[in-house]
C-alpha cells in the first residue's frame, strides 16, 4: 500500500503538505500541489482513513497541553475547565490528557515542557504560549513527525501548527481603541499594561488598539506601557503609580490579566473613576462593572478555547480529518454594567 510519506519522499516535501494537498485543506503552491496529485495518481493512493481510525483508537492516544498558568489566572481557570471536560468525554475512546504550565519567570521553560510531553509519547499537542523562534521550531519538528499541534489562545507563527483556536486580537484590540474614544470624548491620557510583549495575545491587542487611535482618536495620548506578568499585585502597584503620577493618566486600557490589582488601585487611590478597559468575565469582578469601575470589559469565550484544540487534534489523529479552517476565532463581546 502506498502511503503518504513515500508520496512525500518523491515530491521533496512534508508529509504535512502532502496531507493539505490531498485533503484540499489549507494553502499549497499550485506547482507543487499540481506535482503531488500527479505522483498520488500514478502511485494509485487510496487513503485509508478507517484502517489509520482503527489502529490509533486500539493503541490509544495520548495528547499534551501547555498553558500558561495556574489557579491564580481567572481566565485560565475557566480555560483549564474547557480541557477538562472535553477530556473526560474524549475517554472512552481511549483518550488521555497531560497538562503542564508555563512560568511567565522563565518563558524558555516552555521549550522544555515541550520536550518532556513528546518524550512522554504523545501523539498531538495543544498549546498557549510565548511566541518564540526556538518554540516555533520545536513545533515545526513535531509537525515533520506527524505530531498535530493546534495553538490556543495566542498564536505562534511559522509554528506549522494545524490551527489557531482563539480571538482575533487586533480586532479586539481594535474594537478596545474604539471604546475607549467613546468613553473619553476622544480626548485623555491613556495608561496600557500588558502582560508580557512576547506573548502574542497581548502584543497584538495593543498593536490593534494604538493603531485604531492613531487612526481615528489622535487626541488619546498613550502615557506609558508597562507589563504586569498576569499579575494581579503587579498590576496594583502599576495602576496606582500610573493615577498618582505628576501627570496621571485618565484611562488605564488591560490587555491582560491583573484585573483585580487595577480595580483595587483605582478604588484606594479614591479620585474620580478613570475609564477602566479591560478583558474576560469572572465573578469576582461583576461587582465591578456594576459600580462602573471597570468602564467595559471583552470576553473571549475561555470555556471554548479549552475545549476545541483537543476536538481539533482528535479528529485528526484519529480519523484523519483536517480542521475545516484555520483560525477559529471567538466572538468579540462587550460587557458593562447595563447588560451584565
Amino acid at each position: 500500500m502506498v502511503t503518504i510519506k513515500q508520496i512525500a519522499e518523491i515530491a521533496g516535501v512534508s508529509r504535512g503538505t502532502v496531507d493539505r494537498v490531498l485533503n484540499n485543506r489549507g494553502h499549497v503552491n499550485r506547482e507543487t500541489a499540481d506535482r503531488i496529485r500527479s505522483i498520488a495518481s500514478s502511485l494509485n493512493y487510496v487513503p485509508n482513513k478507517a484502517a489509520k481510525s482503527l489502529a490509533a483508537l486500539k493503541r490509544g492516544i495520548k495528547l499534551g497541553y501547555i498553558i500558561l498558568s495556574q489557579g491564580d489566572n481567572p481566565f485560565f481557570g475557566q480555560l483549564e475547565s474547557g480541557i477538562r471536560e472535553k477530556a473526560q468525554e474524549l475517554q472512552e475512546y481511549g483518550v488521555s490528557l497531560s497538562i503542564e504550565y508555563g512560568d511567565y519567570s522563565s518563558p524558555e521553560y516552555q521549550d522544555e515542557l515541550i520536550d518532556k510531553l513528546v518524550n512522554n509519547g504523545i501523539d498531538g499537542l495543544a498549546i498557549c504560549g510565548f511566541n518564540f523562534q526556538s518554540t516555533a521550531e520545536k513545533l515545526r519538528s513535531l509537525t515533520l513527525c506527524d505530531i498535530p499541534v493546534v495553538t490556543v489562545n495566542t498564536d505562534i507563527p511559522d509554528s506549522g501548527r494545524l490551527a489557531y483556536v482563539g480571538s482575533n486580537y487586533k480586532k479586539s484590540g481594535r474594537t478596545a481603541g474604539r471604546i475607549m474614544e467613546i468613553a473619553t470624548g476622544g480626548k485623555a491620557r491613556v495608561g496600557i499594561i500588558l502582560g508580557s510583549h512576547s506573548v502574542l495575545c497581548h502584543s497584538e491587542r495593543v498593536e490593534g488598539f494604538i493603531s485604531y487611535l492613531n487612526e481615528h482618536a489622535s487626541g488619546i495620548i498613550i502615557s506609558n506601557i508597562k507589563e504586569n506578568h498576569d499579575d494581579d499585585y503587579i498590576s496594583y502597584s502599576i495602576a496606582t503609580e500610573m493615577l498618582t503620577s505628576h501627570d496621571p493618566v485618565d484611562a488605564i486600557y488591560l490587555a491582560s490579566a491583573g484585573t483585580l490589582g487595577v480595580c483595587k488601585a483605582i478604588e484606594t487611590v479614591g479620585r474620580k473613576h478613570p475609564v477602566f478597559l479591560c478583558y474576560d468575565r469572572f465573578p469576582q469582578i461583576e461587582p465591578m462593572l456594576k459600580n462602573r469601575v471597570i468602564t467595559a470589559t471583552i470576553c473571549q469565550q475561555p470555556f471554548y478555547q479549552g475545549s476545541k484544540p483537543l476536538d481539533i487534534l482528535f479528529n485528526k489523529i484519529a480519523m484523519d480529518i483536517f480542521p475545516d479552517k484555520e483560525n477559529y476565532y471567538t466572538n468579540i463581546e462587550i460587557l458593562v454594567s447595563e447588560n451584565m
